[in-house]
């Protein structure tokens, strides 16, 4: 028997025990799912939308605890830990709404004679590996959209939050859906990869690190299944000539600190136009010293621990790297009393006089820390934001919307924003390019990775 000990970046304790699954659970989990994946498909849209309707009620009933429970496992503020809540539920309805438009038979056009149509099929068992910065969020993107296209799910979640795959069951049980439709495991991460390897399993949806991508391609290069990476990024902002300063320090400020930084799409890179750099610069840094680092079960919170001691000793070796390079630290981590090394306790960060040869403008950082560098012109701007390995996100702050649009359709990346950051539209498509990732979820496009198109050519009799 194998515990996985949850350690609450809180306070040091063990929050949650957990023991992980035998290889008789793991085999008994595959059959059930791949019995109740033949059962489940054949269940009318319109019947599934009601179950799933159903887990949105319960989850939105189970909400306080769900937000304490997030904050002790992962340190968010239980100030915003709600807004997680709320992002799930409507991620959720959203992609329970929009499936019959996206899983619609596509008629392609009369010929006489014939009756031709694509229609989109279930893949069957679609296995779920979910991070921890964003638990639910990340998890919904895939699960919810999964079940309603007649695929059963099984999720792994990580180590930091096994409570939050827990409530992921719990309310789906609520809402009446048949035994082996979703099921829970807490795995290792050897029987993660054993899980994708075998045969019963039809789709993998991954969320984590370049490295742990890497590892969930080659546990399925022996098979054809497709396998969905969100892999994260080092994502860049343009302040532009003609920007509300005000409203872009305000929104990057927030983009780059909020969740402790430790968000894939968070702001790392920020790119200023020589007119607006020292107004900016000094915005930033009034704004940055307003932060409240503490216990996240503070309500006066604003910026909680990272989510271990180890992820903050990283941070700290990535911000004196770039230090070491010839960047300027602004911020004196003295003015927040709880930042000291040897715990997930750890200041906001800016770095001044910055280039694309140091750690901060190159690699990803998952911590409140921020680059920003002045530039002469939008060629220059654009330069730098795809001088990158990752393409997640980019913004851009202009009151030029025709010059947004002509400058993001050269950026390489998988969204593009003006005006705002950091967020995730569930009617548009969440996609990364380079070390971002492949794949997509979230739209209707999402839908068409968690499926695969049957072509029905019937002749017709006379």
């Amino acid at each position: 028997m194998t515990l996985q000990r949850t350690i609450s970046p809180v306070d040091g304790s063990v929050y949650v025990e957990r023991t992980l699954a035998t290889p008789v659970q793991i085999e008994a989990a595959l059959e059930a799912a791949r019995l109740a994946q033949r059962v489940w498909r054949a269940v009318p849209m319109a019947e599934r939308a009601v179950i799933l309707g159903r887990f949105c009620d319960a989850f939105e009933s189970h909400g306080d605890a769900i937000a304490a429970e997030l904050s002790w496992q992962m340190g968010r503020p239980i100030r915003y830990a709600p807004s997680e809540v709320r992002g799930t539920l409507e991620r959720a309805r959203h992609m329970i709404a929009i499936a019959p438009e996206a899983l619609r038979d596509m008629d392609v056009g009369a010929k006489a004679g014939f009756h031709r149509f694509l229609r989109r099929e279930p893949l069957g068992v679609v296995f779920t590996v979910a991070a921890w910065n964003y638990p639910y969020l990340i998890a919904v993107n895939s699960v919810v959209p999964a079940l309603m296209a007649g695929n059963v799910v099984i999720l792994k979640h990580s180590a930091q939050t096994p409570l939050c795959a827990e409530r992921f069951e719990e309310c789906l049980r609520e809402a009446g859906l048949p035994e082996g439709v979703f099921q829970a495991l807490h795995l290792s991460h050897e029987d993660t990869e054993k899980v994708i390897r075998d045969p019963r399993v039809d789709f993998v949806a991954f969320t984590g690190s370049v490295a742990g991508g890497h590892a969930v391609q080659r546990a399925a290069a022996d098979r054809f299944i497709g396998t969905g990476l969100e892999l994260g990024g080092c994502d860049p902002a343009y302040v532009r000539h003609d920007a509300n300063v005000e409203h872009a320090i305000e929104s990057l400020v927030d983009g780059a600190y909020f969740n402790s930084g430790q968000s894939c799409c968070g702001i790392q890179r920020v790119y200023v136009h020589e007119r607006l750099y020292d107004a900016f610069v000094e915005g930033w840094v009034e704004l940055t010293r307003k932060y409240v680092l503490g216990s996240p079960i503070d309500p006066e919170t604003t910026l909680g621990p990272v989510v271990r001691t180890s992820a903050a000793e990283e941070i700290r070796r990535q911000t004196a790297a770039t230090v070491a390079a010839g960047a300027r630290a602004v911020i004196d981590e003295k003015e927040f009393a709880l930042s000291r090394a040897g715990t997930p306790y750890l200041a906001p960060q800016v770095l001044l006089g910055v280039d694309h040869s140091m750690p901060v403008m190159r690699e990803e950082v998952f911590g409140p820390v921020a680059g920003i560098m002045q530039v002469s012109s939008d060629e220059e701007a654009l330069r730098l934001m795809n001088d990158s390995a990752f393409g997640l996100t980019a913004a851009i702050w202009t009151s030029d919307e025709e010059a947004a649009l002509a400058i993001g359709d050269r950026v390489q990346t998988g969204t593009w924003f003006m005006n705002r950051c950091d967020y995730l539209d569930p009617a548009l498509a969440w996609v990364g390019v380079k070390d971002s990732g492949r794949g997509c979820t979230l739209s209707v496009v999402g839908y068409e990775h968690l499926t695969r198109p049957k072509s029905f050519h019937l002749r017709v009799e006379d």
